[in-house]
C-alpha cells in the first residue's frame, strides 16, 4: 500500500488546526500506509532471536562474575516478571537458570559475540523501517549500516543496563536505610523515596534508549537530536500499558494455552515482542507526522510573510 501524497502547505495548516482526532486519523492512515503492523511483526521475530543469547551472555558473565550473588539474578528475573507475561516468564526463567548453572568462559565469548550480531539484526531491521516511517532514502552501504547496528546495539545495551544498575542500586540503598533508621515511620519513607527516585532515573535511562534510536537508526540528512518526543512519551507509555494489558488478558483468559498447548509460552513471549515493536514504531510516526505539520506550518507562515 503505498504512503498518502503530501498535502499542500495550507492545507496542512487547516488539517491540523481542526481537532486532535484529525490529527489521530492522519497518525492511523499513514501506519497502515507504512504497514507497521506488519514490521512490528518482523520486530517481534528479531527480538525473541535475541532475547536468549542475550541470556545467555547476562547468564554466563553472572555465572562467573557473582556465583554467590544469586541474589542479583532473582533481582533481574522479579524485574523482568513486570512486564514480560507470567505464563512466558517461566520459559525465560527456565533458560537462563540453565545457562547461569552452566557458565563458561567460552559460553560467556560465544554468548556475547551471539547477543550482539543477533541484536544488531534487529537494529537493522528498525534501522531500514523507521527510514520508511521517516521518508528517508537509506545512503548508507550494507557494510557501514551493520557497523551502525552493531555500535548502536552495544549503546543500547549500556543504557539498559544502566537502567537495571539504577534499580540494583534503589534496591540496595533503600534496604540500607531501612536497616540503619531505627524510626520506622522514617525508614519506610526513606526506603519509599530511594526506589522512586531510582525508578524514575530507569524511566528515564529506557526513554533515552528511545530517542537514542530515533537519533541514529534512520539515516538522516541533518540530525536533531531531542531530550524527550511526543513520540518517545507515547512510546514508554504505549508499551507500559500494552504490557500491563496483556498481562491483565492472561490472567483472565487462557487462549494461547488452549490453542497453541506447549507452544503458548512461546506465542505468549513473541506477542509481547510483537506489541513491544509496534509502540516503538506508532512512537517513530506520531514525531513524523508532527515534524510534517511543523514544517509545513513553518513554511506556510514564510511563504505568508513573503507576500507581505
Amino acid at each position: 500500500m503505498a504512503r498518502p501524497l503530501r498535502t499542500s502547505m495550507v492545507h496542512w495548516r487547516t488539517y491540523y488546526g481542526v481537532s486532535g482526532a484529525a490529527l489521530m486519523r492522519r497518525i492511523w492512515h499513514l501506519m497502515l500506509a507504512d504497514r507497521l503492523f506488519g514490521h512490528a511483526a518482523e520486530l517481534g521475530f528479531y527480538f525473541l532471536f535475541a532475547l536468549f543469547p542475550t541470556l545467555l551472555c547476562g547468564a554466563s558473565i553472572l555465572g562467573l562474575v557473582a556465583r554467590s550473588a544469586h541474589q542479583i539474578s532473582d533481582k533481574l528475573l522479579e524485574y523482568l516478571s513486570l512486564v514480560i507475561p507470567t505464563s512466558a516468564l517461566a520459559t525465560v526463567v527456565s533458560t537462563f537458570n540453565q545457562a547461569e548453572t552452566a557458565a563458561t568462559s567460552g559460553k560467556l565469548t560465544f554468548g556475547s559475540i551471539a547477543a550482539i550480531w543477533s541484536a544488531s539484526v534487529g537494529v537493522s531491521a528498525i534501522q531500514d523501517t523507521l527510514n520508511g516511517v521517516f521518508q528517508l532514502q537509506d545512503r548508507r552501504s550494507y557494510f557501514v549500516a551493520r557497523i551502525y547496528a552493531i555500535l548502536l546495539t552495544v549503546l543500547l545495551v549500556l543504557l539498559v543496563g544502566s537502567g537495571l544498575g539504577c534499580m540494583f542500586a534503589g534496591d540496595f540503598a533503600a534496604a540500607l536505610a531501612e536497616h540503619s533508621l531505627h524510626e520506622r515511620l522514617v525508614s519506610i519513607s526513606a526506603g519509599l523515596a530511594i526506589r522512586c527516585v531510582a525508578w524514575i532515573l530507569s524511566a528515564c535511562l529506557l526513554a533515552l534508549s528511545f530517542e537514542v534510536l530515533y537519533y541514529w537508526a534512520p539515516d538522516w540528512n541533518v540530525r536533531r537530536w531531542r531530550w524527550l518526543s511526543a513520540g518517545t512519551i507515547f512510546c514508554l507509555a504505549g508499551w507500559l500499558l500494552a504490557s500491563l494489558g496483556l498481562r491483565v488478558y492472561l490472567h483472565f483468559f487462557r487462549s494461547f494455552t488452549v490453542a497453541y498447548g506447549s507452544l503458548g509460552a512461546v506465542i505468549i513471549l513473541l506477542t509481547w515482542f510483537y506489541c513491544s515493536g509496534l509502540m516503538l514504531l506508532v512512537g517513530a510516526e506520531i514525531d513524523s507526522v508532527l515534524d510534517e505539520a511543523a514544517a509545513a506550518i513553518r513554511a506556510a507562515d514564510a511563504e505568508r510573510a513573503s507576500r507581505v
